[in-house]
């Protein structure tokens, strides 16, 4: 078994869907029922004993600076390219700590924190079987292993979350790649999870850590958001 030392959270992104909404505010720290989709996150980590936390910021990133205040041992990393380049460049810039630990988008509700534990057996994405149609990235595993991911979604497969862990070795191997696609190939419009799931994956082992649904709630939109919190309703 395996062991998360430390937590990567993405949070550089413009959040262009929840616009009005995110003209002043950035996305992970829109509340939601009076709580902070970014609050959610960090507690959970808390709660399984996960206090470092690298947190990749970019758009108004003045806004993240009182979480070292809330929250000590959270770390912010600037990300310069978060508007010209897709969330391979946050991690990009936390590149030097994947390896032993878990990454997560900030922009989702985490209602069970049990998903959120340290030990796991293989790299890989937390996930929840899906029987009906999904338009998410849908990973198909046999033995335990991830073997195949479609990103127009499907049905009968394990919808892939925001939420991974990373062995040591693949957290190296996951930086060298990265680097080669950001600085060699400048392929900077794909998304990191592209990496592992379509650029390698014959270097990857990749398991899934199960959950269900209502666990995590990814919130991708002004509409999703108005579904949670009827508040919101007013800028539909």
């Amino acid at each position: 078994m395996h062991e998360v030392t430390h937590a990567i959270i993405v949070a550089a992104g413009q959040g262009k869907r929840m616009r009005p909404l995110s003209l002043e505010t950035p996305k992970p720290l829109i509340k939601v029922n009076g709580v902070r989709m970014i609050d959610t996150v960090i507690r959970g980590l808390h709660a399984n004993g996960i206090y470092k936390i690298y947190v990749v910021v970019g758009y108004m990133k003045e806004k993240f600076f009182d979480l070292k205040r809330e929250y000590p041992g959270v770390v912010l990393i600037e990300n310069p390219f978060y508007d010209k380049c897709n969330n391979i460049s946050s991690l990009y810039m936390a590149r030097d700590f994947i390896g032993g630990a878990i990454i997560l988008d900030a922009d989702q509700m985490i209602y069970n924190e049990n998903v959120l534990k340290k030990t796991f057996k293989l790299s890989g994405y937390n996930c929840v079987w899906m029987e009906r149609e999904t338009k998410e990235w849908m990973l198909t595993e046999k033995n335990g292993m991830v073997t195949h991911c479609n990103k127009e979604g499907g049905k009968g497969g394990w919808q892939l979350y925001s939420i991974s862990r990373w062995t040591v070795e693949d957290g190296e191997r996951l930086k060298e790649h990265i680097e080669t696609e950001f600085e060699e190939r400048k392929n900077t419009q794909i998304y990191w999870d592209d990496i592992a799931l379509f650029c390698y994956p014959e270097a990857y082992r990749l398991g899934i850590c199960e959950m269900k649904t209502g666990d995590v709630v990814e919130i991708d939109d002004i509409k999703e958001l108005a579904v949670i919190d009827k508040y919101y309703e007013r800028f539909l």
